[in-house]
């Protein structure tokens, strides 16, 4: 959450000729429904559900770059799954940095809505520190302190080339 997945994934995909694919927009366009009136009207369990599936439903076409939630490599077992159909970047920042960016992002989040600054530090800690472990199983991991995306995109393509995919 607020690592600026979709903004860099957009980025990233223009710059090597991708389409690009948002998981969340996708899971809202299929359903016909915002995540934060899934998380309303259901739970979280019925979202992730549905996300899994919408994933899955990914598995079998080629190039793309896609975003997903933050929540999603730890839940099942799409980490792994992810992985075994291309590959995964972790844009790493500090429990801070994050906190800051959803303390002042216009965008609403169903998980963080209506906590007071404290709430929402105390909240981006603990859920960075449970999901860490499987954002670390990501098979490219950049830092995503700079602002500007640009340059995380460029380190990722370098990572990229790298690997020489």
């Amino acid at each position: 959450m607020g690592a600026g997945k979709s903004v860099i994934g957009r980025r990233l995909a223009k710059s090597l000729n991708l389409s690009f694919y948002d998981l969340d927009a996708e899971i809202e366009s299929h359903y016909r429904m915002t995540v934060s009136s899934i998380f309303k009207k259901y739970d979280e369990a019925c979202f992730r559900k549905l996300e899994h599936q919408t994933l899955l439903s990914f598995s079998d076409k080629d190039d793309f770059v896609m975003s997903c939630g933050g929540g999603t490599p730890c839940f099942c077992e799409n980490m792994e799954q992810m992985n075994a159909l291309g590959v995964t970047i972790y844009i790493k920042l500090t429990a801070s940095e994050l906190a800051d960016r959803i303390a002042n992002s216009v965008k609403k989040r169903p998980l963080t809505e209506g906590k007071s600054d404290e709430e929402l530090a105390s909240y981006v800690r603990e859920m960075l520190n449970v999901r860490e472990p499987f954002y670390s199983k990501a098979q490219i991991t950049v830092d995503g302190s700079e602002t500007d995306k640009d340059g995380v995109v460029e380190k990722i393509v370098q990572s990229l080339n790298n690997k020489k995919i």
